[in-house]
């Protein structure tokens, strides 16, 4: 009998100094069970292996008692590999929660929004652009989410429900309108 099986037999009949003497000699090969589940979960998974392991470890020794009867190493592992995955599973279901907004994709905000733009100019296009909704609400949206949001053109037409053509319009409608109002030319 291995010293790994010794100690499963004895922690799972609820003595507390077996569990503590086990975790050293399974905590590698956990650890490597672990990094492999969550390398098939997506990149931004805030779960980490090592809380994996120690959630797991926790499930199948911690707290227990005489309840668990493992027939060996093997069965220690394959045990592992299940509470994991029902760690796991748990926490896409919690994500997955329709009060945490599970029926919405996450979106990231750009990184250059607005990108390279003076304090001014945002403020001048912000002015201007008050200015234009009341000529073209429409298109004023289009620039909102276009120069201020940091979506393209085709993302931005999506989002108001308009054809890319149609928005590539209004966009040059909206430049050429504001850039004369910018420039001190009424552009009526």
């Amino acid at each position: 009998m291995s010293e790994v099986t010794r100690l499963l037999g004895a922690a799972a009949a609820g003595d507390p100094a077996a569990a503590a003497e086990l975790l050293p000699l399974v905590y590698d090969e956990l650890r490597r069970l672990a990094a492999a589940r969550m390398r098939a979960e997506r990149a931004d998974h805030t779960l980490e292996p090592t809380a994996l392991v120690h959630e797991a470890y926790l499930r199948l020794v911690g707290g227990g008692g005489g309840d668990r009867e493992w027939a060996g190493r093997g069965h220690f592992f394959a045990a592992a590999a299940e509470a994991m995955r029902r760690i796991l599973v748990d926490s896409a279901r919690r994500r997955r929660a329709e009060k945490r907004g599970g029926d919405r994709e996450r979106v990231g905000m750009p990184a250059d929004l607005p990108a390279g733009r003076s304090d001014p100019e945002v403020l001048a296009v912000h002015e201007v652009l008050d200015q234009f909704a009341e000529v073209d609400p429409e298109s004023a949206e289009l620039v909102k989410l276009h120069f201020f949001a940091g979506l393209t053109i085709e993302q931005a037409a999506a989002a108001l429900g308009t054809s890319a053509r149609t928005a590539y319009r209004n966009w040059d409608f909206a430049r050429a309108w504001m850039y004369r109002r910018l420039r001190g030319d009424d552009p009526a």
